[in-house]
């Protein structure tokens, strides 16, 4: 390494990344690889946490580190360091080498190809620093648990309010000439308290999370939600074994879509481990359906203007008209399924589907008769098979109106055909992560109950 690249390591810049990730890559070439990656980042984050009016945590996080993975021909190798002195950067480059030049040769593997990387990087508008200080943070989390215990006389206890902020500046370049920086941050506040009466007591939360904290929910709107979601339920039944209608809420609608993804990533796909195989240009959906990502969206929580591998992200159609025109896929899994990467190692970017025109009200009251779904319990999910499983609490529907929360009872059927009978997707939008839906009406599912 250069005695430039030496003293520009420390600094927790764009500028001394950028320049630390070059010489990383120059050092790798120096070493004897054909091609080479690397990754530099640097965080801050604060976390508190208020249980009961006292303070029970607060954690102050600093972190750094470096990825590296070199290339001999298509042998490679990785290593990593959280320390970015001189002697470990190279010393992870060496490492990385050492593993290369042992390991099999996979035809798959390398660089993203040239003509895919991102040319130009537009500002989605990510970086928003907070840094409200300690003291601060304890006062808005106390507020907000103070907000919920004050709603209701019912709220008797509370698993505690916590703020957490957080910012990150990455830079990942690799020797096909792409150096790429992206600087983000993270704000969230959350609340969780437990409801009592003579029926027993039950446990629900909130919460708010934006890039920007000016875009957060009131902390009083955050509490008092809270509280609302914990009384509801109170005097939960259970119910009967039965065929019915189920309406997924929207915060729990986006596990359905997350099925969906992992369904139609690359690596299920070319292991043949997936429901969807093979599905590619073929209706999966009911035939109104459209998927599609939006990875520019500013302020997204899910915005990257790249992927993990430099390759430029764009807006697409996954699912048009209930078709599946797409998959997910990063440079390795597409070479082996003979396709073209689709911008999405590390992930989608703010997958949506296509809302409809009714609010949650109105789609209890089209529903008539069933199950709306507030809370999805465990994971029992085959994506081999499509068959699905899961606990779940929410509340029964009788003539558009919602009767009585319930509890205690099983949902099942199969993804494959749960994807076929979507029946309507509410204008609801849930937009609390990199998953956007409204609720979800399936026409018809499995209750096992009691």
């Amino acid at each position: 390494m250069t005695q430039e690249a030496k003293q520009v390591v420390p600094a927790a810049t764009p500028e001394a990344l950028r320049a630390l990730v070059s010489e990383v890559l120059a050092e790798a070439l120096r070493q004897g690889a054909s091609e080479a990656e690397a990754t530099a980042s640097v965080s801050q984050g604060l976390a508190v946490t208020v249980r009961l009016g006292d303070v029970e945590t607060v954690e102050h996080t600093r972190d750094k580190g470096l990825g590296v993975t070199v290339y001999f021909g298509k042998q490679s190798g990785s290593a990593s360091t959280s320390d970015l002195g001189f002697e470990a950067v190279r010393g992870a480059v060496r490492a990385a080498a050492s593993i290369a030049r042992y390991t099999a040769a996979d035809e798959c593997s390398g660089l993203a190809d040239t003509a895919v990387l991102a040319r130009s990087i537009p500002d989605l508008d990510l970086y928003h620093p907070w840094n409200p200080g300690a003291d601060r943070a304890i006062e808005i989390a106390a507020a907000c648990e103070h907000a919920a215990r004050e709603a209701d006389a019912r709220i008797r206890n509370s698993e505690g309010a916590s703020l957490t902020s957080h910012e990150g500046l990455e830079v990942y370049g690799n020797t096909n000439g792409f150096l790429g920086t992206v600087a983000a941050t993270r704000h969230a506040l959350s609340c969780a308290v437990v409801a009592q009466d003579d029926s027993g007591m039950q446990r629900d939360y909130w919460y708010t999370v934006a890039r920007d904290a000016s875009e957060l929910e009131a902390l009083e709107v955050v509490g008092r939600q809270a509280a609302s979601r914990a009384v509801r339920r109170l005097a939960a039944r259970k119910l009967s074994t039965r065929q019915t209608p189920v309406l997924y809420e929207a915060p729990v609608a986006s596990s359905l879509l997350s099925h969906f993804v992992g369904a139609v990533r690359g690596a299920s796909l070319y292991r043949e481990a997936s429901f969807l195989l093979d599905q590619l240009g073929k209706p999966v959906f009911a035939p109104w359906i459209r998927l599609y990502e939006q990875p520019h969206l500013r302020k997204g929580l899910g915005s990257a203007p790249f992927d993990n591998e430099g390759v430029a992200t764009r807006d697409r159609d996954l699912v048009r008209d209930g078709v599946l025109l797409g998959y997910v896929l990063d440079s390795y899994s597409a070479r082996k399924l003979g396709m073209q990467t689709t911008g999405n190692a590390g992930g989608v970017h703010n997958l949506t589907i296509q809302p409809g025109s009714d609010d949650l009200p109105a789609l209890v009251r089209r529903m008539y008769t069933g199950l709306l779904v507030t809370e999805l319990i465990g994971f029992g999910v085959n994506t081999v098979t499509g068959d699905y499983s899961r606990g779940a609490a929410g509340f029964w529907v009788e003539n558009g109106e919602i009767q009585y929360p319930v509890e205690e009872i099983t949902i099942a059927g199969n993804l494959r055909e749960m994807f076929r009978q979507i029946v309507a997707v509410g204008r609801d939008v849930d937009l609390h992560g990199n998953i956007r839906t409204g609720s979800i009406l399936i026409e018809n599912m499995t209750l096992a109950g009691a």
